[in-house]
């Protein structure tokens, strides 16, 4: 009967799922002897993208019919939910994506094709060692998307999209999900569109790169290059709310933390500004190639017993000729010359 119920997701929710099933299947009564709750796992494999599938935690109830069973109600429980948890369902393909979306919520199908402008732009850069695609879930309405995080929609309610690891699937896989925001992505101009789904696409491309010890400074410094990469704009264009700080006289006096990038954090654009400004100086004093060996140094190895800066420092030596205190006296003069 289950097996049955997997089988029939891909007409249920009208996306291309290429596996579905329930695993690890626990049964319990449920007071009436025509009852029973089955706690299970559901793994699905989106066609074309998931290398991997997704686990969903779910709680299902069913009820005695003629000489079986069907499921009379299912829902997921921890974790996040499955996009058709929040109502029906549609999907639009790309040349290089895959957005899954709700029936009710924006067209996917604009959002397609800002990924498909992403990807290359990405590749130009970070190479072809990637997967090359894109699978986004968009939302319909600005709490479900804080649902798919497990947050407070308050404090996400500026963040255009996140990339977060699929639920279930083994670290350092391709399998990640792009969440997109509905509410403040489709406030965002053209250009600020294709800023945000190309420093994803970003995430996406480097996550084999990125490790626990990654600086966020850097993680999100090197997306945000990537996306302005080419893009015409001036630093002070791209840095507005740094821009500002400066010329009133209010300087960071060190490279931005990681707290400083959590969501509701005051002073959050100001972070990723410092994080870009600080990737722009070593793509442009020494190359945008030596930005890449130096995030992939960073990355490599086990970092787990070594103090973080000891071990930025170390790279930063050996990658590009400078420690940190040095880099970091660069990087304060290039946010000093932001000043009007």
């Amino acid at each position: 009967m289950l097996a049955e119920r997997a089988r029939s997701l891909p007409a249920r929710t009208g996306l291309p799922v290429a596996e579905a099933s329930y695993r690890n299947l626990v049964l319990a009564a449920a007071g009436p002897p025509d009852r029973l709750t089955a706690a299970a796992d559901l793994a699905v494999r989106i066609a074309g993208y998931d290398d991997h599938p997704v686990v969903y935690p779910r709680r299902i109830e069913l009820v005695r019919a003629g000489d079986g069973w069907r499921v009379e109600h299912e829902e997921g429980t921890g974790g996040p939910p499955a996009l058709w948890d929040l109502g029906a369902t549609r999907s639009a393909p790309g040349a290089h994506c895959l957005v899954l979306g709700l029936a009710d919520g924006p067209d996917p199908a604009g959002l397609a094709a800002v990924g498909d402008r992403a990807v290359p732009a990405v590749t130009a850069v970070w190479g072809d060692a990637w997967p090359g695609r894109l699978l986004f879930e968009l939302s319909a309405t600005e709490a479900q998307f804080a649902r798919l995080l497990e947050g407070d929609p308050a404090a996400w309610a500026g963040m255009a999209a996140v990339t977060v690891a699929a639920p279930g699937a083994p670290s350092h896989t391709p399998a990640d999900r792009v969440l997109v925001n509905p509410e403040a992505y489709g406030r965002l101009s053209d250009f600020g569109r294709q800023v945000v789904v190309t420093h994803e696409a970003t995430h996406v491309a480097t996550r084999a790169d990125t490790r626990a010890w990654t600086p966020l400074w850097l993680s999100e410094g090197v997306a945000d290059w990537t996306a302005y990469r080419d893009s015409g704009r001036t630093p002070r264009q791209i840095a507005p709310e740094l821009a500002r700080d400066v010329t009133a006289g209010r300087l960071p006096t060190e490279l931005p933390a990681d707290r400083d990038f959590a969501a509701g954090a005051t002073g959050i654009a100001q972070a990723y500004e410092q994080s870009w400004l600080a990737c722009e100086l070593i793509a442009r004093r020494y190359g945008p190639q030596r930005l890449v060996g130096f995030y992939r140094a960073v990355g490599a190895g086990d970092g787990q017993g070594e103090d973080r800066d000891r071990r930025t420092d170390r790279l930063l030596r050996a990658e590009l000729g400078v420690g940190l205190a040095e880099f970091t006296r660069l990087w304060l003069d290039a946010v000093a010359a932001l000043k009007a």
